[in-house]
């Protein structure tokens, strides 16, 4: 307590924020934010209500916090301005799960190493939060008259669709969201090819509309010794065999002809070409399959997807059950409805006699990019990185983002910091990491797009 107070004195006394400072104190609290076992299920956000307590008390700055559910806690502030429509900083407090034994370092250790911090979080998505209350702190700090509310908002749940995070948040206290027009969130950021000074910075504006379902299957138990023709295990394993066999036909809606348009001007090799006209390109039978093998994200964004990722059969191994079971994680282009792509699923898996159920399904929705908002981030972008594009993107991935867009509220997926290609991540995955000098780089450019939106 007694270090955040001694930094905010000081600042009062300046008068100025101290870049520097702040970007090193950024470091330290994203190590410490790491450290916080908020990992979902079960979740236990309230632990990072207490971590932004802490922070926010020794700042002098207001803040209110709810639970959700015994654990599930959820933080706002709010920095008061003009009359302009609000700035929301949204973002999600828990973690994926991660398993200790394939990684190098404790999961929860936000260990500095070889200039990289490591530790699940750290890039998913901690490191952009830590990015949102440098911004925010910066603002208060200075003292200086804003032309709107800025509001920092640190939710739960977000990894296991937000009920008792955002979706909650908006049904019983939307007083939050009351007067918002922007909202950044995570979904996009900067890459740039190893020695190269051209960067492309992707903002997500929308994203694949998930879809989980559930596909049952009943059919006559038995032993194992004598089996039927039909089971339902076979049931599954058909309707699966069905989904594998016919993939969803491909296309390319309009905002992902623009983002591969933009990818296509970095690139000398043989996707440059096909990046420039993909409508052409995904008529090659071979082109998709080698996309898919090389960059699966970009492949997913030419066409609806399901992954296979739950399965459950019979308890005992002699013993042919009366029920199985299968679950898909699918994510739709948001072109389609969801309503019309469960129908489509329903009709290809038929044959196989299964029951095709839902277990959660989000509505489509596309931010606007004629915004002040989108007009900061490209032209500080354009300032700091000469020879730099912005460029909408869609997201394979969902965020709290379809939330907040079916309040109305512009929601983008931006955190400036640049990533080298063929740099490893971690995201969801093993040794989750992120750059040191990246991360202060893109908490210096946080802080200047968001002055770009605040100040008059």
């Amino acid at each position: 307590m007694r270090y955040f107070s001694i930094v905010f004195c000081l600042c009062c006394f300046s008068g100025a924020v101290n870049a520097q400072s702040i970007e090193d104190e950024a470091v330290t609290w994203l190590q410490e934010f790491i450290r916080v076992d908020t990992i979902n299920p079960p979740g236990n956000e309230s632990r990072a209500v207490d971590f932004y307590a802490k922070i926010f008390e020794a700042e002098g700055i207001p803040y209110e916090s709810a639970e959700s559910a015994p654990g599930r806690g959820n933080i706002w502030a709010r920095l008061e301005g003009g009359d302009e429509p609000a700035l929301i900083l949204l973002q999600h407090t828990d973690v994926v799960p991660a398993d200790l034994q394939y990684w190098t370092t404790d999961p929860l250790s936000g260990e500095l190493r070889d200039g990289y911090i490591l530790g699940r979080g750290a890039r998913d998505m901690k490191g952009t939060g830590i990015s949102h209350l440098a911004a925010f702190l910066s603002l208060h700090r200075a003292g200086r008259p804003l032309n709107r509310d800025v509001v920092f908002v640190a939710s739960a749940d977000e990894e296991a669709g937000g009920e008792f995070g955002v979706g909650w948040l908006i049904e019983h206290h939307p007083e939050i969201f009351a007067g918002a027009g922007f909202l950044l969130n995570e979904g996009g950021s900067g890459a740039a090819a190893r020695g190269s000074d051209q960067v492309v910075f992707g903002v997500e504006v929308t994203q694949k509309v998930p879809v989980w379902l559930r596909l049952t299957a009943v059919d006559v138990p038995g032993h194992g010794s004598s089996p039927r023709t039909t089971s339902s295990v076979t049931r599954i394993v058909d309707a699966l065999a069905l989904m594998r066999a016919n993939p969803f036909p491909p296309r390319i809606i309009p905002p992902v002809d623009v983002y591969f348009k933009g990818l296509s001007l970095a690139r000398n090799d043989e996707y440059g070409a096909a990046f420039a006209n993909m409508p052409l390109a995904i008529q090659d039978p071979e082109f998709l399959p080698r996309l898919q093998q090389d960059n699966p994200g970009l492949h997913a964004l030419t066409r609806d997807t399901c992954s296979m990722t739950r399965m459950s059969g019979s308890n005992k191994i002699n013993v042919v059950p009366p029920e199985a079971w299968a679950e898909l994680d699918c994510r739709v282009l948001p072109d389609k409805p969801a309503e019309q792509f469960i129908a489509e699923l329903s009709e290809l898996v038929a044959p196989a006699g299964v029951e095709v159920s839902v277990i959660m399904a989000f509505t489509p929705a596309v931010s606007d990019t004629t915004t002040r908002l989108f007009s900061a981030i490209e032209r500080v972008t354009r300032e700091l990185y000469p020879n730099s594009r912005v460029l909408p993107s869609v997201s394979t991935g969902f965020t709290d983002s379809h939330f907040t867009r079916d309040q109305g509220i512009v929601s983008y997926g931006f955190d400036p910091i640049i990533t080298i290609q063929g740099e490893p991540t971690g995201v969801h995955g093993n040794d989750e990491r992120i750059r040191v000098d990246a991360f202060k780089q893109g908490i210096r450019d946080m802080q200047a797009i968001v002055r770009d939106v605040v100040y008059n």
